[in-house]
């Protein structure tokens, strides 16, 4: 765990090392971390939004080669392909949790319950709403299809998420990542970037302790 904390707080120097080292295979590397972020339910914690931020920002970095519209198009498939995967997985939960036990230690049953009481609270426009929270993003899927939402429904709202989300995030790295004042305090910014997108969840949870113990 203190690895990928590392990872995340120095994001950028470990995305130099990666380019470095695998060259034009960074692209596949990055999308595989987006698509396993939301797609396999389990790995929530892998890093999404500042790896969004930190990616754009070395693109506009001529000196690493690396091209914006290509990142914009991996993270894109990788974000709709993972939720889409993820909505599977909630889809055929009950036959995959029976046949494969071990798969349900792995789930983290407080958070599942978190974006389940997200899904119920604010109902199809979660799925927008989540792609910005970092975990819940990642539960929103599997319990919409376990409700019964049709994906057709589903990859309505995805869509417009996915969009705005890699617009966003990508958008913000590529024009201000490489501003000597952004690259003097990366580590903050990212650390900003992760308290802001956190923000709606832990007010949605201290709203619910408050309501609980006013209901008592």
């Amino acid at each position: 765990m203190s690895i990928l904390i590392d990872f995340i707080l120095h994001i950028d120097s470990h995305l130099v090392t990666i380019v470095n080292t695998f060259g034009n295979s960074t692209y596949f590397i990055l999308f595989a971390i987006i698509f396993i972020e939301t797609g396999a339910v389990i790995l929530p914690f892998l890093p999404g939004d500042s790896l969004l931020f930190a990616a754009s920002a070395l693109a506009a970095n001529p000196n690493y080669h690396l091209h914006i519209g290509i990142f914009i198009a991996i993270f894109l498939i990788a974000c709709v392909g993972g939720d889409s995967a993820n909505f599977w997985i909630g889809h055929n939960a009950e036959r995959i949790l029976s046949r494969y036990r071990w798969f349900r230690r792995f789930i983290n049953e407080d958070s599942l319950a978190k974006g389940q009481e997200f899904f119920d609270k604010h109902g199809a426009m979660s799925i927008i709403l989540a792609r910005f929270m970092p975990i819940i993003r990642t539960f929103v899927p599997f319990v919409a299809a376990g409700s019964g939402f049709s994906y057709r429904h589903f990859i309505r709202y995805n869509l417009i998420a996915c969009i705005a989300w890699v617009a966003l995030c990508c958008g913000a790295g590529y024009f201000f990542g490489n501003i000597p004042v952004v690259k003097a305090h990366f580590s903050a910014i990212i650390i900003g970037i992760i308290v802001i997108s956190l923000i709606p969840a832990i007010v949605g949870i201290l709203k619910s302790r408050f309501s609980a113990k006013a209901a008592e």
